[in-house]
């Protein structure tokens, strides 16, 4: 991105911003074009904590062992990424404890699904759980999935390693990216904003938010309900 210096400031960007709402007030051009001059801001500070990023050091060796099964057979991490660089892999919430899986993982994927093909593109995602595979297929089939690839975690070794099982045994989401370059795959970044991370009033999330949920509801006058979460069923 351009030196910061060189940017025409966000202000006068939104000064310029030719759209007029049909009947709005002066009163409300006014608190729109101070809003729209933060938007610019936000994403701008968001294009710099991508390229921070994006110049990550290189992360630690990935040396475990780990073994998944798929609709393809068994594989190890290195098969996970197939002829791909780089891989994204999904922790979901969805042990073998567990009847179903958890609802708001599911709305996350439920949204990557419809872009599975899109981002199979440029990299490689996996989903991994801790369910046998055929719950996890069964479930891949009642919700309609034609596109993510769900895996198994037969040892559950990396779901421990990786921080989708905590050390008490409970089960968190977890968004990891490894890299493949040289022929050795390393760890490149995984969300690691969590409950000690969370302000005041909040729940843990992550910035950008990586499911559209939250988004389409931020933009709203309501804004993000602090007592809703989406459910399996309606």
């Amino acid at each position: 991105m351009d030196d910061v210096a060189t940017l025409t400031p966000a202000i006068e960007l939104a000064r310029a911003n030719p759209v007029r709402i049909p009947n709005e007030s002066a009163e409300y051009r006014a608190a729109r074009t101070a809003l729209l001059a933060e938007e610019i801001e936000l994403r701008r500070h968001i294009e710099r904590v991508a390229a921070q990023r994006r110049a990550l050091p290189p992360g630690g060796p990935v040396i475990g062992d780990y073994r998944f099964e798929g609709e393809e057979g068994e594989v190890d991490l290195a098969g996970l990424f197939r002829d791909k660089p780089t891989l994204v892999v999904y922790s979901y919430m969805f042990g073998p404890q567990r009847e179903r899986p958890c609802p708001m993982c599911t709305n996350l994927l439920g949204a990557w699904e419809g872009n599975a093909l899109d981002i199979d593109q440029r990299l490689s995602l996996a989903v991994v759980a801790r369910s046998p595979l055929d719950k996890l297929l069964a479930w891949k089939r009642e919700r309609g999935w034609k596109n993510l690839r769900l895996y198994t975690d037969l040892t559950g070794d990396y779901s421990r390693d990786y921080f989708g099982v905590l050390p008490d045994g409970s089960e968190v989401s977890a968004f990891n990216v490894f890299s493949r370059r040289d022929g050795t795959i390393r760890h490149f970044w995984s969300a690691e904003m969590a409950d000690e991370t969370v302000d005041p009033g909040q729940d843990p999330r992550g910035a950008p938010d990586p499911a559209p949920l939250w988004m389409v509801l931020d933009s709203t006058p309501e804004g993000r309900p602090p007592d809703w979460y989406p459910k399996l069923d309606y």
